[in-house]
């Protein structure tokens, strides 16, 4: 089971996560929390293995709690779901260590998608918002020549532009006709030789090289 804490200060919003979860077989909500502060001490109570974080909330704020919660337990998987989606919000979020970046207009089937991939290790990030990521790479690209690329395989080059199109581990397995294990092995290769510590850096290092 993939242990979840909800965040947010809507009752409303926080019921229905709860509902989406336990419409599942595979994920359980451990907990609720109605802010930052809460979040913070409820993470390190019940050791959830994914935080749904909502930003905007009195006191200790989304980013401040994702800051302390990851201090205190690195392996846990915090993933934002936000109606601010902006540059504001989302390269705080990423400096603070989130691991995934969502609005909350997502279909109900990508939030649970989403839950099961950051529990997997995965980086799950709207379409939008990964495809902004993107589009700003290629745009720093052209005032900014690339480093010497390093020495990547066909295999590899293949896995990094759908990674970087925002495909899940899953999703590129299928389409290249190989085993997710294989792609997380890909995955974890590029990580070494490009220096990129998770799949979000991965996708801009991709955008920059010309390899999307």
């Amino acid at each position: 089971m993939i242990r979840v804490l909800i965040v947010d200060d809507q009752h409303l919003v926080r019921a229905g996560l709860r509902m989406l979860c336990e419409s599942t077989d595979d994920i359980e909500v451990t907990g609720e929390a109605t802010g930052g502060a809460e979040a913070v001490r409820l993470a390190a109570r019940l050791a959830p293995d994914v935080v749904i974080m909502d930003l905007r909330m009195p006191g200790v704020d989304g980013i401040a709690a994702t800051t302390r919660i990851l201090a205190e337990r690195p392996a846990t998987r915090v993933v934002i779901l936000t109606t601010f989606d902006d540059d504001d919000h989302l390269y705080p979020a990423l400096a603070a260590g989130a691991c995934g970046f969502l609005a909350k207009d997502v279909a109900p089937e990508t939030l649970v998608d989403a839950i099961r991939r950051a529990a997997d290790g995965d980086s799950p990030f709207s379409t939008p918002v990964l495809r902004r990521l993107v589009a700003q790479a290629v745009g720093a690209r052209r005032d900014d020549p690339a480093a010497p690329e390093p020495a990547i395989t066909a295999r590899e080059r293949a896995v990094l532009a759908l990674l970087a199109e925002g495909l899940s581990n899953g999703e590129i397995a299928e389409r290249l006709h190989i085993g997710v294990t294989t792609v997380k092995t890909h995955v974890a290769g590029l990580m070494t030789k490009t220096g990129c510590p998770n799949r979000v850096r991965l996708a801009v290092f991709a955008a920059r090289n010309g390899l999307t």
